[in-house]
Formats: C-alpha cells, structure tokens, sequence
C-alpha cells in the first residue's frame, strides 16, 4: 500500500504503472493476468443498437495497434470455494496521468485485496481489475467483460507498438505465451463492487460515499446489494451517504414553496389521525423530490452513470461508490483512518455477498430511489402508468365510431338527391374503408421517421462538422424527405380523412409504442406518456373551434399550442436540461450533441424519441392543423 501511494503518477508510463499493480499482486500470491483492449468508437451505426458495444474494442488478429489501454486482473482463489462463483472489485485509475486520489483509490484497492488474500473464510473468488481508465471507465470494463465471457483466441501475431520502451511488442498466438499474457478467469459473478476516491472536499463534518446505481435502459441491481451498502456504511462505518440529485431542485424556490404546503396539510391530517404520517419535513421533501427527479432521468436516459453498467450487461449486480474524503491530503493520520474505515466496507460488502447461496434476488429489480435507503417500487409507479394507457383504446375506438356517425349523418343530409341504395353504397365504400387512408398516413410518417433516425449515419461522414452544422443539416434534410413521401404518397389530407380517424390511429400507435416500451425502459415510458397522451388526448383540428364561444376557444388553442411545443424532441431537452443543470440557455447544436451521446451507449431512447415520439408529435400537428370539411363544420355549429 505504501509503494502505491508513493508511486509518482506522471513519471510512470501506462506499461510501468500495469507491471508494478501486477507485481504487487504477485507478492500477494495472487493469479494475475493483463489485459489489452482499444478505445471505443464513437461513429453510429445503425445496429449498434442491437450488438455489443464492446465488439469493436477487442484486440484482432492481423492488426498493428499504437494506442491501447491495459487492464490488470488479479484472483484470489477461495480456499473454501469451488470456484464456481467469483466476486469482482474494480479501481479505475487514467495510466498516462495518475493523480493524488487514484493513487489513494489503488492503495485502498490493494489494502482490501491484501486482507482477503489472508482470509480463511472465503467461499467465492476474489477478482480485482485495476482498470485502465484512459479512454473511461466504462470502456476498460466493458471490453474486460466482454473477453471474460466471450473469449478470442488468435491464431496470427498481434502488433502492439507501445512507445514507451521503444521497441514493439508481438504476441504470436502459436508461440509460447508468458505467465501474465495468458487471459485468467473465476467462476459465475455473482456481484461487483467498483469503488474510487473523488477530490477531497475542504468542508464537511465527515467523509461520504455517493452511490451510483443506474445502468444501461433503466436496469438496476437488487435492492438488497444497495442496503447492504447504506447500512454498512451509516452504521459501522459512519459514512454519510450520497445519491445523485438534481442540484437546482435542491435550490428551487418554488418547490420550497409546495413541500412547506404539504408540510402544513400533513400537519393538519395528522392532528385529525395521528396514524396518518404525512409530515414530511420540508428539507426532506425537497432532497426526495431532487433524488427521484434524478433517478428518473438516469434512468429514462438509457446511459449508466458509471462503469457498474456494463456488469448489468451480463445480469450481474453492481454498484459504483465515490468516496469524497474531507481531509487533507498531508494529513497521513486521517489518510490512514480513512483507508482503514473504507476498507472495512469493502471487506463488510464482501463478507455479505461471500455467505450467500445464491445470487441476490428476493428484493426489487424496478424503483426509483428517492434517498439512498428510501424508494419507489414499481408496483406504486406502474399504476399512474396504468391509469394513463388505459383509456387509450376506449378513445380510439369512441373517435372510430364517432366518425363513422358523422358520415352517415353526412350521407342522410345528402340523401334527399340520391336513392336509398346509392347513399348505402357510399357509406360501404367509402365509410368502411376510410382507415385504411388513416393507417397510410401513419405508414408514410413512420417510414419518414425510421429514415431520419438513420441520417446520423451519414452526417457523421461530414469531416470537422460542428454540432449546430449537424443539427441544421438533419433538420433540413428531414424536411426534405417528408416533403418528398408526401410528393410520392399525396398529401395527408387530399384522400378526404376526416381528423377523428387521423386522431384514432395516432393514439393507437402511441398505445402500441408505449406499451413496448415500457418492456425495455419503464422510465422512458413513463415521461413519454406524461407528455405525449395529454398533447393527443387534448389535440382537436384549429378549425373547429371558430365556432366556439372566445373563453373555450382560448383555453383550447392555448392548451393546444403548448402541449404541441412541449412535446417536440428539443424542447423537451431544453426541459431536461434545466431541470437538471439549472440552465435555460437555447442552443441547437446541443440537440445533436443530446443525440450522439444517446447513439454512442445504444441508448433505446434513441428509438423511442425517432420511432414512437416524433411519429406521434407529428400527427398531432397533422390533426390541429386539418381542414375540416363544411359538414364537420356545419355539424359541431349545430
């Protein structure tokens, strides 16, 4: 411990700084190995979607490599065990630069990898990857799972130059390999624990730890994992312990405001039944309101908020620490006590999952936390859920037969002029098969929106194109090829289809949508049905309220306007974005910047916003913007 935390970070190479970790281990009389990988690429594809991000990272036969990262695994084989299962802890640290606190995270990792090298009563092995974080954390554990589980053997030489020994590096595949080339394996994972130390915070009555647990499309480890952690953290450790929060929640005024109301309502209700505790604190309300408005996003945003994400990949319960220290760094006694109070929540989180029998799964899978021992399961926020997406159906069909009654009553007006026989036949005609001009106009809109999901590919072509260039250029394209559909198809509203028609077959495709959805991210659906089933419920043609009387005329075009602007894709980020970092500054280029960094982790809101979304705002402004026919008119007047 001691020789890493003297260890001078810019003076050691990414290739010095691996062999020392290693050697470490090996005085430990651990099994170690490296581990090479390349940088992720960040140029969309459209089935990046559907194939791992880790494909394009591993090291490929045939290939010369100047720029790699090298990850280093130590195991410990448990004494007890048979090796079937494995747990995994992880310290990232950047190897061309190590500073004060990665260093200080490394020590940390190596202290508990020291004592569980000693402990008789481990039953499952004990992993520690010293991952190389140059290209991000992320990216060093993603590529290690991805050779963990499925592994590549080459059979042609490897060339890896790597410019600090001045000569190359060759793996031969056929030849021998050397004791730490060979790529080593444990058992079944049955939990991982990564773990670092920020900056070192100048203020505070004592160090905490900040928990991170969201991965890839809203998945989450069990519950119980993270109240292991809080308990043992709080209450032997003293820890005080953090969740991610919208800081200008934090800070808001106005919601300020509402929890001191429903302080003084819940203070009221509980005189009235003591058993009714709705007196939530006002400071409480406000930090559970930040933190489920976090969670929330985190997870609807599909992106893991720390390298834990790619162990949820492969099924695996993780969870990310930060510890934030409050010492200074030249004080050694309270560096010491806080290696030794850190390290003994490893060991306690270890010694948890160490005693159990099988993989954590009796708790929740699905919650939004609200603090970092309280939160919201979903069989509580499947409900509103619910109740919004159920009257969807009842809606479509009340629209479909409503407007199979306007046109008969529309044919009964005519019929003085026609025979009874020809109005019939009109109505078999024309009335039975009008959906299906509905359903082409949905057909011509979805097709338009799979191929602007899919510009992107192209735009990334486009050398040193700045962000709001990217941004006009799709916009503008987008524009282009709906104007060309609708040159091909005919314009949505020249086949005569009458707006409730238009407006059923819309929201039976955000029913469709969101009901899929909510399989894959529970929390995308659940803010796109806050958004969208309002805006389609309330959307009625502009037209037909010329003959209302002034005050419903207003609500309703305002209500409307409103909803059809709060319901495009970049205000919506623009919401986002100042819910989360408190800034309301409009910049265009940032809605491409949203949307590459939603492509480069294969976000499914990405598919959402493009397949689902953006079809549905776009029929909404077809139905507020339809010409409604004199007879609609004329009936809505009388």
């Amino acid at each position: 411990m001691k020789g890493i935390e003297a260890a001078d970070g810019d003076s050691i190479g990414g290739i010095d700084m691996a062999k020392f970790i290693a050697q470490q281990m090996e005085e430990l009389g651990a099994e170690v190995c490296y581990h090479k990988f390349l940088p992720h690429s960040k140029h969309f594809h459209p089935l990046k979607f559907f194939t791992s991000m880790s494909n394009d990272m591993a090291i490929q036969p045939n290939g010369t490599y100047t720029n790699f990262g090298i990850n280093t695994v130590g195991i410990i084989r448990a004494p007890r065990g048979d090796g079937k299962e494995a747990i995994v802890l992880v310290t990232p640290y950047n190897s061309q630069r190590v500073r004060s606190n990665e260093l200080l995270s490394l020590a940390l990792g190596f202290s508990v990898f020291s004592l569980l090298s000693r402990a008789a009563w481990l039953s499952k092995d004990i992993m520690w990857l010293s991952a190389d974080s140059q290209f991000g954390e992320y990216a060093a554990v993603s590529a290690w799972l991805n050779q963990y589980h499925n592994p590549v053997f080459p059979s042609h030489s490897v060339i890896l130059d790597t410019k600090i020994h001045g000569a190359d590096h060759i793996y031969d595949g056929n030849a021998e390999e050397t004791e730490f080339e060979a790529f080593k394996r444990a058992g079944t994972m049955a939990a991982a624990l990564i773990f670092k130390v920020g900056e070192t915070r100048r203020y505070g009555d004592r160090d905490s730890v900040t928990m991170y647990a969201e991965a890839s499309n809203g998945q989450m480890p069990n519950l119980d994992l993270l109240n292991v952690i809080h308990y043992l953290a709080v209450h032997r450790q003293g820890f005080r312990v953090n969740i991610a929060a919208f800081s200008s929640l934090l800070s808001s005024a106005w919601l300020r405001v509402i929890a001191e109301f429903f302080h003084t309502l819940g203070t009221v209700l509980r005189k009235i039944n003591p058993d009714w505790k709705l007196d939530i604190a006002v400071p409480d309300y406000v930090e559970g309101t930040a933190n489920l408005a976090s969670s929330i996003y985190n997870q609807a945003m599909g992106v893991p908020t720390g390298s834990h994400g790619a162990f949820r990949d492969y099924q695996v319960d993780a969870v990310s620490l930060e510890f934030t220290p409050t010492f200074n760094v030249k004080n050694e006694n309270a560096k010491s006590l806080f290696l030794l109070r850190g390290g003994r929540l490893v060991e306690g989180v270890v010694r948890s999952v160490n005693n159990l029998l099988e993989k954590f799964h009796q708790s929740f899978f699905l919650y939004f936390l609200t603090a970092p021992s309280k939160f919201i399961s979903v069989g509580v926020y499947m409900i509103p859920f619910a109740l919004l997406l159920a009257p969807l159906p009842i809606v479509a069909a009340a629209l479909a037969d409503g407007s199979k009654t306007m046109k008969k009553l529309a044919e009964k007006s005519i019929g003085d002029s026609k025979t009874n026989g020809s109005a019939d036949f009109l109505h078999s005609k024309g009335g039975s098969w009008k959906w299906l001009q509905a359903a082409k106009v949905l057909l011509v809109i979805q097709l338009w929106a799979v191929l602007v999901s899919l510009l992107p590919y192209y735009i990334t072509q486009i050398p040193d194109a700045a962000p709001i260039q990217s941004s006009v250029i799709w916009a503008m394209l987008s524009i282009v090829i709906l104007i060309a559909l609708y040159i091909m198809s005919g314009s949505p509203y020249s086949a005569g289809v009458e707006w409730k028609l238009l407006k059923a077959t819309m929201i039976t495709s955000i029913s469709i949508g969101l009901g899929l959805m909510s399989i894959i991210n529970f929390a995308t659906a659940q803010l796109g049905a806050l958004i969208l089933i309002p805006m389609c419920l309330s959307s009625r043609p502009l037209k037909a309220c010329s003959g209302m009387n002034f005050f419903p005329r207003a609500v309703l075009l305002a209500s409307n306007i409103t909803l059809a602007v709060v319901g495009f894709p970049p205000a919506a980020l623009l919401i986002m974005k100042g819910l989360s970092k408190g800034s309301w500054t409009v910049d265009i280029g940032e809605f491409w910047v949203w949307m590459e960094f939603l492509w480069e982790w294969s976000s499914a809101t990405y598919l959402y916003l493009f397949l689902v979304h953006l079809p549905c705002w776009l029929l909404c402004i077809h139905v507020l913007l339809h010409p409604c026919s004199q007879s609609e008119l004329k009936m809505k007047q009388e």
